[in-house]
This record gives structure tokens, C-alpha cells and sequence, in this order.
């Protein structure tokens, strides 16, 4: 990856802890690049006592935002000026603008989801979605989900009453709590139009995995099924999906569509995704 510096190249980056492994920095200067705005986007490690430290050290040196990945999501929000309603509503901060000084976080993970949707020809109105796991992924993809107009939004998950947490959240009515048995899940799927696996199974370097998917033949013909994982890019869920003759796809959309949204906050312009798309082709192969 080559960049250009000038003296008045303006600084982005992402943290996290560990962080190394982003491909952030790689999508953000390939768009940045593309658009020929003058800016860099570095990847910094942060450990969660530096944080606090790090984001007003940011502001001194001169940063204009940041991206964020765990374990900071949370603890961010505490720290911000000015949160988003997204951020508010999720209780996680991805994006922080930093401007005159002062910090104002937002979420993109839910604008980013219904983007990768829509970039794959799927709307959320009238859709019975079942979503895998209740952690951060979970409960914007899912809140954000029922904001748009699903009809029913079933979160299995493990633990009965984290899922049972998540959905009280829900202000439509619409999340309801499951359990993540496979004879609820072949229940469910038999009731589903867009599947949506949020949690870290089939995920490089974790050793949890899917044991049973016979729930997939359960499916409706042609139902997509989407892990919000990208490395590897083919997990086995969507192998496994792909058998099925079901439309797989993996988080690199979701990814992609996060950092076209941030970008846009950071230089607060308007995006056209097909103005970086090509781009995008050349350094991912996708999405």
C-alpha cells in the first residue's frame, strides 16, 4: 500500500487492542486514494488504559477521527461531547469525529449492514430475520434491522437472558428472544427470510465452531445467509450454506459499507460507493 504525504495531510486511524489485523487502514486509504482527499488512515494499537489518554493525545496532535474495534466500543461512549443516535441507541461507539477539540461518537455498524443489504438487492421491510448471537454485532444489526421496517427479528443466542436484554431494548415490538439449540433453530429457520450469524463461530484464531448446521436445510429456498465474519471469507456456515444452493455472504460488505459511512462522517461529504468501488475490486477481490 502506498500513500502520499503533504504537510497538510490530515491524520485517521483505527485502534484497538489487538488491532494489527485490520484490513481498516488498507479500505480507508485505497477509498482515500480513489477520491484524492488528503488525508492518511493509520493503524494504532491501544491498550484500554491508554484510551482515555490516546483520544485527547489524538486531538493535540491533530487527528480528524477514528475508527474503533474491540475491546473500546463501550468504553468510548463515556468519553465523547456528542454521541449519535445510533451510538446512544447501541450503547457502542465505532466512529469519533474530533472537531475544535471536542469528540463526537457515532455507530455505523447498523447504516453499514443495511447497505451491504441493499448492495446485495435486499430490503429489511416485511423480512422475518433470525440473528445469531446477542453481543455488539447483534444488537445493532438487529435494532437497526426492526428500525427499518423487519417484521419479526428472533435472536438466538446461548444465554436466554442476554438475548432476553438485547430485545427489551427494541422499541418496535419487533426482537423477540431464542435459544441456540439446534431444534430452536431448525424451529426458527423454518420461519425465516434473512439469516444472520453474529457471533465469533468459524472466526480465524477462536476455536469455537458451528457442530451441527442441519438447521440450514430448514431454510426456504433462496433465503440469503450472511456471517458478519470475513476471515475467513468463507466460514463454514456459508460453505455449508453455498451446498444448499443459499446466497452466502460474508462481513467484508458489511466492512466496507462501515468505512464508506465513517469516511463520510470524517470529511463530512457524501460518498458514492460506486466512486470507490472499482478501487475497492483491485485490494479485497470483492466485495
Amino acid at each position: 500500500m502506498r500513500v502520499n504525504l503533504e504537510n497538510t495531510t490530515r491524520k485517521l486511524c483505527v485502534i484497538g487492542d489487538p488491532v494489527l489485523h485490520s484490513k481498516s487502514p488498507l479500505i480507508q486509504n485505497t477509498m482515500l486514494e480513489a477520491l484524492k482527499l488528503d488525508y492518511i488512515y493509520l493503524c494504532q494499537p491501544v491498550a484500554p488504559a491508554q484510551l482515555a489518554p490516546f483520544l485527547h493525545a489524538a486531538a493535540l496532535l491533530g487527528y480528524r477521527g477514528l475508527n474503533a474495534t474491540m475491546p473500546h466500543k463501550q468504553a468510548l461512549l463515556p468519553l465523547m461531547d456528542t454521541l449519535g443516535e445510533d451510538a446512544r441507541r447501541f450503547g457502542a461507539v465505532n466512529t469519533v469525529c474530533i472537531r475544535d477539540g471536542r469528540f463526537f461518537g457515532y455507530n455505523t455498524d447498523g447504516v453499514g449492514f443495511l447497505r451491504a443489504l441493499a448492495a446485495n438487492g435486499t430490503s429489511p421491510k416485511g423480512l422475518r430475520v433470525t440473528v445469531l448471537g446477542a453481543g455488539g454485532a447483534a444488537k445493532a444489526v438487529a435494532l437497526k434491522l426492526a428500525q427499518e421496517g423487519a417484521v419479526r427479528v428472533t435472536v438466538c443466542n446461548r444465554t436466554a437472558e442476554r438475548a432476553a436484554l438485547l430485545c427489551a431494548l427494541d422499541e418496535q415490538g419487533v426482537l423477540r428472544p431464542a435459544g441456540f439449540d439446534i431444534e430452536t433453530l431448525r424451529r426458527e429457520a423454518r420461519q425465516t427470510d434473512l439469516l444472520i450469524n453474529c457471533t465469533s463461530l468459524g472466526m480465524h484464531g477462536t476455536q469455537g465452531q458451528f457442530d451441527d448446521v442441519t438447521f440450514l436445510d430448514e431454510l426456504p429456498a433462496g433465503t440469503p445467509v450472511y456471517d458478519l465474519i470475513y476471515a475467513p471469507p468463507e466460514t463454514k456456515l456459508l460453505a455449508e450454506a453455498a451446498k444448499r444452493g443459499l446466497p452466502a455472504y460474508n462481513g467484508l460488505g458489511l466492512l466496507v459499507h462501515q468505512a464508506v459511512c465513517s469516511l463520510e462522517l470524517f470529511t463530512e461529504t457524501s460518498i458514492a460507493f460506486s466512486a470507490v468501488q472499482q478501487a475497492l475490486q483491485g485490494v479485497l477481490g470483492g466485495p
